[in-house]
């Protein structure tokens, strides 16, 4: 698939996933920025609907935007397969707030034959780390 079609396809795939009744409603907020070359950008604001009983950026919201970005990111590598997940881990840095702007940037870092290896960063406007993620994704060869 060539770079701009998978491209093309990973926005079609978040735009019917955030019109949806399923889980993916959660990220109706999250605009993505840019996609393609095996990378995904995006940002939102924190906003009441995504805190945890604390008042700051829930960890399970988190941690979804990691899988859902990094799968975008992966769309545009290779045969836009979006994988299954086989491993997530997140690294937890400091809290994000209502009204704090968050920017997500998922990055592939390889992809073989069957498993692709992702990264993704959350930052504040300022630059500070909120959560780094690690995702494997098993891929299905064309």
């Amino acid at each position: 698939m060539s770079v701009s079609r998978a491209a093309e396809f990973a926005k079609m795939v978040f735009d019917r996933t955030i019109n949806s009744n399923t889980f993916g409603k959660c990220l109706k907020n999250i605009k993505l920025v840019s996609v393609g070359d095996g990378n995904c950008k995006a940002e939102f604001t924190v906003q009441d609907e995504h805190l945890n009983l604390g008042g700051t950026l829930h960890g399970g919201f988190t941690s979804t935007l990691i899988d859902c970005i990094s799968t975008y990111a992966v769309m545009t590598h290779g045969n836009g397969s979006p994988g299954v997940s086989v491993d997530l881990h997140v690294t937890f840095m400091k809290a994000a707030f209502p009204g704090d702007n968050v920017f997500i940037d998922a990055r592939t870092i390889r992809a073989g034959k069957s498993l692709a290896f992702l990264e993704v960063e959350l930052k504040k406007d300022d630059g500070a780390i909120i959560a780094r993620g690690q995702h494997t994704k098993f891929i299905a060869s064309g």
